[in-house]
């Protein structure tokens, strides 16, 4: 249980510092996104639908090693906690594997550039960002309890997270054109992008701090929860089981529409430079919305939150394919995406941390690293699904980099990518949290929780 120490007069300063950690993991996140498989196809000159499946398979490599991560936090011991001492052992390490994924040795024979591709992306993806980003995850239920700070967090994150994606579709293109706008410009400019990631990293390291503890038994000892018991209580934990299933439909929606952008604004709006204007708009205007989102989740709680930016998501969608091409429609479009995105990312990761609570609450089992690496697996799960059909879908249209003009069929996996398939994520998100009620057993949940810790003696 939480100590009676609270989010002090460095508050503003701790809560930045928590969202620094997730502006550093977007410093390889969203690269990957949006960057990464235009690197492949137009740079690295790599089959798009090979590098999709490998991107594919490696998420279930990747599944098994949140998995073991998860454990390896809770059972962590040292003197700066158990998740954050990870971001300091981490940091150097994670910046050096981002330089290794865009370095792909370009004379290469076509297998051979597949090998580097699966190594480097696994390397990346399966080990130095699990490493990182399971115990940053599992932070925000390790700093509090309290369910408004939680949403603050989360908020912070977001804003920094939203920050860390606008500098990279921002200045990446910028960066490879200044370095040369060759293969090795793309290696340039992530020595320049993995440097910023280590400070942010070292940020969140510096300036958070780990207060929450496990509730004692009787016995005033803290339960020591083996894999068996912490998976077996995962799936008695309804409300971790949704949060999972949005998480993992939410980011096949980041990683197929982001994937898109930069093939939307340079095959149908005719320039590739526009994915700063679109990304630019999208992402500040979430930066902006960020600052009103606490009173909103005060008000009207986190699910609901959620659910309003889902159905401002959606609408901007379908504005942009009703509306066409024509720069002032993507302009409404991200505006209202970027507000409804908002409403999402400031409240998902509390959720999740709120499942936390339910589980200990009811099968006396907290473990905040394997619920947030099972979380991982299946947001990862579903990034590597969308990243795997974006990469299927414009191969089988007929996508071809080298190309002055895509063919219509093209075009239109372009647009099924970019708009439809995140339309249908949108809607499925919106079914599922119509089951969830946590927000309102809450309040109740951690009274009881406290009671018990009273009663037992918390082991502080």
């Amino acid at each position: 249980m939480e100590s009676k120490e609270k989010l002090t007069a460095k508050k503003v300063f701790e809560r930045f510092c928590y969202g620094c950690g997730d502006f550093g993991c977007n410093i390889i996140y969203t690269a990957m996104s949006a960057f990464l498989l235009f690197y492949y196809t137009d740079y690295a000159g790599v089959n798009a639908a090979a590098v999709g499946t490998i991107m594919l398979i490696s998420r279930v490599f990747d599944g098994f090693s949140d998995i073991i991560m998860g454990m390896i936090v809770d059972r962590t011991k040292s003197r700066h906690g158990k998740a954050r001492v990870w971001m300091l052992r981490i940091c150097v390490p994670f910046a050096l594997a981002g330089v290794l994924l865009f370095s792909v040795p370009t004379s290469w024979p076509e297998m051979s550039k597949l090998v580097y591709v699966f190594i480097t992306y696994n390397l990346v993806s399966t080990v130095v960002y699990t490493a990182i980003n399971v115990p940053y995850s599992s932070l925000n239920a390790l700093m509090t309890q309290d369910p408004y700070e939680r949403s603050v967090l989360s908020i912070f994150r977001n804003l920094l997270a939203t920050a860390g994606t606008l500098t990279i579709n921002l200045v990446t293109l910028p960066l490879v054109e200044f370095f040369g706008d060759n293969a090795s410009a793309w290696t340039k400019t992530f020595c320049v992008l993995g440097i910023l990631s280590i400070v942010a990293f070292l940020l969140t390291f510096i300036g958070t701090k780990e207060r929450v503890k496990a509730v004692a038994d009787e016995d005033g000892k803290v339960k020591t929860v083996s894999f068996k018991q912490g998976v077996s209580a995962l799936f008695h934990n309804k409300y971790w089981i949704m949060m999972t299933c949005v998480l993992a439909l939410f980011f096949l929606y980041y990683a197929i529409n982001g994937g898109t952008t930069v093939y939307y604004a340079k095959d149908i709006l005719g320039d590739k430079n526009l994915v700063s204007t679109i990304n630019g708009i999208y992402n500040a205007i979430q930066i902006v919305a960020m600052f009103f989102i606490a009173k909103l989740v005060k008000r009207y709680g986190k699910r609901n939150v959620f659910s309003i930016g889902l159905v401002l998501a959606l609408a901007g969608m379908l504005i942009l394919e009703i509306g066409g091409s024509a720069m002032p429609v993507i302009v409404i479009s991200s505006l209202i995406r970027g507000i409804g995105n908002a409403c999402g990312g400031a409240t998902m990761w509390a959720m999740v941390s709120d499942t936390i609570d339910y589980g200990e609450w009811k099968n006396g089992c907290r473990t905040e690293g394997l619920v947030n690496s099972a979380c991982s697996f299946g947001y990862k799960i579903g990034n590597g699904v969308g990243s795997a059909l974006l990469g299927l879908i414009i191969e089988a249209g007929g996508y071809k980099g080298e190309a002055a003009v895509q063919s219509a069929s093209a075009l239109f996996s372009i647009r099924l990518c970019f708009v439809w398939i995140p339309i249908a994520v949108f809607v499925a998100c919106f079914v599922i949290l119509r089951f969830y009620h946590l927000d309102k057993e809450f309040e109740g949940i951690i009274a009881d929780l406290h009671a018990r810790a009273e009663k037992n003696k918390v082991v502080e």
